[in-house]
């Protein structure tokens, strides 16, 4: 059995059991969450796909952490007139542990 979600303008494929990184929520490590934007639903045979949500379906999971992503660099360079400017950049992101599929 899994599901599609979607949280953070981000679809995932999750199943019961599966830890995934996602946009950061504002939600403390040990609270549990609910997804309602259910897009999709596959049960041993049948599948539910949602117009564009299935209607009563949900998934719940618990924040194991929040954390931020690896560096990259951001470098702006004009040839010939002097101008460079480097950034970086962490994006900021919450680990979920998948607890329950309810369809």
């Amino acid at each position: 059995m899994y599901a599609i979600i979607q949280t953070g303008g981000k679809q995932y494929r999750v199943s019961e059991g599966d830890v995934i990184v996602i946009e950061k929520l504002e939600a403390q490590a040990g609270e549990t969450v609910a997804f309602d934007e259910v897009l999709t639903v596959v049960t041993d045979g049948s599948v539910k796909i949602g117009q564009p949500v299935v209607a009563g379906a949900k998934v719940t999971g618990t924040v194991v952490e929040h954390g931020k992503g690896k560096k990259i660099r951001i470098f702006k360079y004009k040839s010939k007139s002097n101008y460079r400017k480097r950034q970086g950049h962490r994006q900021p992101f919450t680990k979920v542990t998948i607890e329950k599929i309810e369809a």
